[in-house]
């Protein structure tokens, strides 16, 4: 089993990742990788594998980004994969991201569903080829939108309570149940990013009394396949602050508001005071 494979075992790691989408060219990713490295540096504590940091950046720049993060603690991502190798043109397959270094794969982002028209079946391949490959899949899940009992504030980011967490909680499953066909033990293997798509590019993330509520129920549909402690992580408008008001959330996946590196250093020291509050 690799050290990534025996973290995500760990239900006491916390996981704190970015992807830059397509947001940044391949100089500014040059820079920001650079940087992120200087913050991962600088926090020692991150060795000892409590915390574990990932980045995923665009396609072209996976080799120089694993010259920038060699030696250090930081894992290597990659935004998709194909399901094989073989004639598929314009696909990347598990084992060339593998051979690349790449430690984890995201696979069913909201953005690969809705406008690449990647349906259950085709996530379901793809997280099978990637553990085939030996790289872990981080499947995103996330309802569409709040359930009809739920009640909006200001915005749907500002969600109040925990109106609708059952709902989406039960959503979340299915998907998590579809994509590994059935497959606890592969399940066991998986990073879960939580992403409710209506809080993905919001001005906020989803409130943290929803976000815990929702991963609390998940867990205890989960427990029925003794995966109460699968790493479940949030996404969806996270940024600083927001990791010590969640309660059984394994972590943060960043997006938009890591792009300054000094904010992924942030929510590290906060995961680092989580795990070490001891």
């Amino acid at each position: 089993m690799t050290q990534l494979g025996q973290a995500i075992k760990d239900p006491g790691t916390i996981f704190v990742g970015v992807s830059t989408k397509m947001y940044l060219g391949y100089r500014d990713s040059l820079r920001w990788l650079d940087e992120l490295r200087q913050q991962a540096d600088a926090r020692p504590a991150l060795a000892a594998g409590r915390v574990v940091p990932f980045v995923i950046p665009s396609f072209p720049m996976l080799p120089a980004a694993g010259e920038i993060m060699a030696g250090s603690p930081l894992v290597l991502g990659a935004q998709n994969c194909g399901w094989a190798d073989g004639p598929w043109t314009g696909e990347l397959s598990p084992s060339l991201l593998a051979e690349l270094g790449v430690g984890l794969v995201e696979i069913g982002h909201a953005e690969r569903r809705r406008h690449f028209g990647e349906d259950d079946a085709m996530i379901a391949l793809k997280v099978r080829a990637a553990d085939d490959a030996g790289l872990s899949p981080l499947l995103c899940v996330g309802e569409e939108s709040l359930g009809p009992e739920a009640t909006l504030n200001a915005g749907a980011a500002d969600a109040g309570g925990t109106a609708g967490a059952e709902g989406a909680a039960r959503f979340v499953f299915s998907q998590i149940e579809s994509a590994v066909g059935g497959d606890w033990d592969l399940a066991a293997r998986l990073v879960i990013a939580y992403e409710p798509v209506w809080a993905i590019g919001a001005a906020d993330p989803a409130s943290a009394e929803y976000v815990s509520a929702v991963v609390h129920i998940l867990r205890e549909l989960l427990g029925a396949h003794g995966l109460q402690h699968l790493a479940v992580i949030y996404g969806g408008s996270a940024k600083p602050g927001l990791l010590p008001t969640l309660n059984g959330v394994s972590g943060l996946f960043l997006g938009r508001f890591a792009h300054d590196a000094a904010n992924f250093g942030k929510v590290l020291d906060e995961a680092l005071s989580l795990v070490y509050a001891d």
